[in-house]
């Protein structure tokens, strides 16, 4: 599983041009499913999420986690995050889990951040068209990988 995170003062999702999910300051976190994932993967990565150091304490260092400042999420599936570019000029999505395995996994992972992050937790629709706007702090930009714990 891979999410790439990225620290906003806000953000947006407009799902297929009609529903509109909000956050102010937290992150916005992009998630992509791959056919090994399984809910081990859930569970490092939203306690990566929770406890990384990614925000400005009094003195301006990023000594601070998403759950130390009650920060919002807006959580997104992207499987585009598993694509493969080491052929040719169109990527390659095989690594990306189908629907079928992505969506309860895609779930799951929701409904582990909203017991974490009681305040809320803000979602794009897994398969809908959206549009995501965001104002990026920093910018501070993070990729994390559940087979790849760097």
């Amino acid at each position: 599983m891979r999410a790439l995170l990225q620290r906003v003062s806000g953000a947006s999702v407009l799902i297929d041009t009609t529903e509109k999910q909000e956050i102010g300051c937290g992150l916005v976190v992009l998630v992509g499913i791959e056919e090994a994932d399984s809910e081990e993967d859930i569970i490092w990565l939203i306690k990566k999420i929770m406890t990384l150091r990614i925000f400005r304490d009094v003195d301006g260092k990023m000594n601070l986690s998403v759950k130390d400042i009650d920060g919002d999420l807006l959580v997104v599936s992207q499987f585009t995050l598993h694509a493969s570019t080491r052929k040719g000029n169109r990527p390659s999505f095989i690594k990306a889990a189908k629907p079928e395995q992505a969506v309860p996994l895609y779930l799951k992972f929701i409904e582990e951040c909203k017991i974490h992050f009681p305040k809320g937790v803000r979602t794009g629709k897994f398969g809908a068209n959206m549009e995501i706007t965001l104002t990026n702090d920093g910018p501070v930009t993070i990729w994390l990988d559940s087979k790849n714990r760097e």
